[in-house]
């Protein structure tokens, strides 16, 4: 199992990930900001699931049932999907977020999934999860406002941002091929971010152990 945080209790560790072998696969949920087909978002996701697989198992996630947040259904109230993706978050042991840049910000999309997976504040599912982040834009500027605010609001959830060179892959129509991020700087940047986090989450396993 992986680091395990009940989203209605407090923060609770749950020790068989602790003494997980350095050689198991860590399980990551990908996040992407984009539903639409042919995403640029899904694509860098899709590819890192490839390139890691055999030392991690990286779901990408569907945002498209959960729906808009609505603080009247909280706790047991909580919609189904909802109630699947917390538990899917506190099952994994890491969650990669990668998104397009929308008016200056992140996607409604992503934004919504992390409205939810906050509460309860500060012992939500995403408190001290490890996390990676990246972003996509066509444009050769875009990206880094929507970077910026992912980190303010997962810093806001407690959420641990793996330490790594920032990863933000504009002209994006020209580096992602038939569903594929393949241009190679980007890829190394992006596997980068992914790299730091496996780090953080093997570090957090090792420490846990000796506690």
């Amino acid at each position: 199992m992986a680091s395990g945080f009940g989203y209605d209790g407090p923060l609770v560790l749950e020790r068989s990930s602790a003494f997980m072998s350095e050689t198991t696969p860590v399980r990551l949920i990908g996040m992407s900001g984009s539903l639409r087909t042919g995403s640029y978002s899904n694509a860098v996701l899709a590819t890192l699931r490839d390139h890691f697989a055999g030392r991690a198992e990286l779901e990408l996630y569907d945002l498209a049932p959960i729906p808009l947040y609505n603080q009247d259904f909280e706790g047991e109230k909580r919609p189904p999907a909802v109630k699947k993706m917390l538990a899917d978050i506190a099952a994994a042991d890491g969650l990669v977020f990668c998104a397009p840049e929308f008016n200056h910000s992140i996607p409604g999309v992503l934004k919504n999934a992390i409205d939810w997976a906050s509460r309860p504040a500060f012992q939500s599912v995403l408190a001290y999860k490890p996390c990676a982040i990246m972003a996509t834009s066509r444009g050769p500027l875009g990206g880094a406002r929507c970077l910026e605010h992912m980190k303010v609001a997962l810093d806001s959830c407690l959420a641990r941002i793996a330490l790594a060179r920032e990863v933000i892959i504009t002209a994006a129509e020209s580096r992602v091929r038939d569903g594929r991020l393949v241009d190679e700087t980007c890829l190394g940047f992006a596997s980068g971010a992914v790299e730091a986090l496996i780090s953080e989450i093997r570090l957090w396993r090792a420490t846990a152990a000796k506690a």
